[in-house]
């Protein structure tokens, strides 16, 4: 079944349906949330509340965008949420356990004879990401990990095109600084 009759189905009650696109969805929506808040509990918790706000507001999602796109601005919502009632929380990255089964990226290790440099740097761009503040990490996140084009990310992040840029050109700053700092040392 194609995603639109799965929504259309949704739309008009289908219980079965509906538990097809959260099933379909919720490694992805876990996936970003937890690549924003980093937090394996919070980022269950933003899943959930994520999943209930589109049960309750399916019926406004136009189709203009793909799901995703809708779902990712649903959970870019929640975590700011999130960040502004819990700020000292929220960017909680203590628990090396949690850091080394949640990295951001996915293959550092392709050449076997830089694994330790690698391995290093991997661990500075994870920290200096979990300092970035969340609305300039989800764009960051958005852009740059999950290679969205500057529109699509506006359009998940409700930032007109300049304000994206403005963001990432500050994220990569920021970044870019840390992990300088980081090897000066």
């Amino acid at each position: 079944m194609k995603q639109k009759e799965l929504i259309d189905k949704a739309k008009n009650g289908d219980k079965s349906a509906l538990a097809k696109l959260v099933k379909e969805h919720e490694k992805t929506v876990y996936n970003f949330a937890f690549k924003i808040c980093r937090n394996p509990e919070q980022a269950e918790n933003i899943m959930q509340e994520t999943f209930f706000s589109m049960v309750k507001s399916l019926h406004q999602f136009d189709g203009n965008s793909k799901l995703t796109t809708w779902l990712y601005r649903i959970v870019s919502n929640h975590c700011l949420m999130a960040y502004r009632k819990k700020k000292n929380e929220f960017l909680s990255f203590d628990d090396e356990e949690v850091n080394a089964e949640h990295k951001i990226s996915k293959d550092w290790s392709a050449i076997p004879s830089n694994a330790i440099e690698n391995n290093e740097l991997k661990n500075i761009l994870d920290k200096a990401i979990s300092k970035l503040s969340p609305d300039y990490r989800i764009v960051f996140i958005l852009r740059d990990v999950n290679g969205y084009s500057t529109e699509e990310t506006g359009k998940i992040a409700n930032l007109s095109v300049p304000a994206v840029k403005s963001r990432l050109h500050r994220a990569r700053a920021f970044l870019r600084d840390e992990i300088n700092e980081a090897f000066e040392k």
